[in-house]
């Protein structure tokens, strides 16, 4: 679903590092509750109510439903080729923590199958199946597998073939959706295109973070001051960048922090009173590590 978030995942495998027990035990907890939160959400709220995933999720469960055999199945050993094929160039740690969520994921719902589904609302069905399933693939991303082998796969093909991963995804996905057109009807391939939706947004709010943090850059003639205003009244440290103009040659200091999203108006604010000309480039970050990112007490 993620693939930028797989291909980092798979260029930090490159140089492998024994994980500590703790560590270890850590993510295998957070991988299994992942793949069983993705199973409730497949067959508790979408399967039940005729409504598709992307990927190999959709496919296994247009194929459960044309064949009558389970859906376990199919999630196991559709995926599993893909990340044979990919073992060497994706690392041992990624393929073990891949192959044991979609173990799990695959138990999980050939055993939850026989749960009635909660709602027989298509609506209700779609939201909350879309944020469950999202939830469960989002967790075994940021602990390091992956539950569907079509991002594997567009990242190996994506070497071979002109298109970038995320091109190959959409090909993949509508290709899966309009055949559940053919299969369940055209209304149930809208809902599962909205349940798509959902699940890729609340991957990224899972992996992200809800609070998720920004890098601001401002450059002014009173960068002391509003340095000293951003310490003060935000409680946040900021770093000074020497800076040359390209068309001037002049030079600039260039002041540097990172805030969370509900502290930018107030940033925004601070540089407005202290000088309304400075430029302010705000962006958003996907994690912050190290350093002296903890806020201070502000009074």
């Amino acid at each position: 679903m993620s693939d930028i978030t797989i291909e980092q995942q798979i260029r930090k495998e490159v140089v492998h590092r024994k994980l500590t027990k703790a560590a270890l035990a850590k993510r295998m907890f957070f991988i299994v509750f992942g793949a069983v939160f993705m199973a409730i959400g497949i067959e508790v709220f979408l399967v039940p109510n005729t409504i598709m995933d992307g990927g190999i999720v959709g496919i296994s469960i247009i194929l459960a439903h044309l064949s009558g055999i389970k859906l376990g199945l199919f999630l196991f050993f559709l995926n599993v080729p893909f990340f044979y094929i990919g073992y060497k160039q994706i690392g041992k740690t990624f393929a073990f923590s891949t192959i044991l969520g979609i173990t799990i994921m695959s138990i999980s719902t050939t055993y939850l199958h026989k749960i009635p589904a909660f709602t027989d609302d298509m609506l209700l069905a779609t939201v909350f199946g879309g944020i469950i399933l999202g939830s469960g693939v989002g967790l075994v991303i940021r602990y390091g597998g992956c539950l569907d082998g079509t991002e594997v796969l567009a990242i190996l093909l994506n070497k071979k073939l002109p298109f970038s991963v995320g091109e190959f995804i959409m090909f993949f996905n509508i290709f899966i959706f309009g055949w559940g057109g053919f299969v369940f009807g055209w209304d149930r391939a809208m809902y599962s295109i909205l349940a798509y939706a959902i699940t890729f947004k609340t991957i990224d709010i899972v992996i992200e973070g809800i609070d998720q943090s920004k890098s601001a850059w401002i450059i002014s003639e009173d960068h002391q001051e509003i340095g000293e205003a951003i310490l003060a009244r935000l409680g946040r440290g900021v770093t000074y960048l020497k800076g040359e103009g390209a068309f001037t040659g002049d030079d600039k200091k260039v002041i540097f922090c990172v805030i969370t999203r509900l502290e930018e108006a107030k940033l925004k604010l601070i540089v407005e009173e202290i000088d309304p000309s400075a430029f302010l480039a705000v962006a958003d970050i996907a994690e912050v590590r190290g350093g002296r990112f903890k806020k201070r007490d502000i009074h």
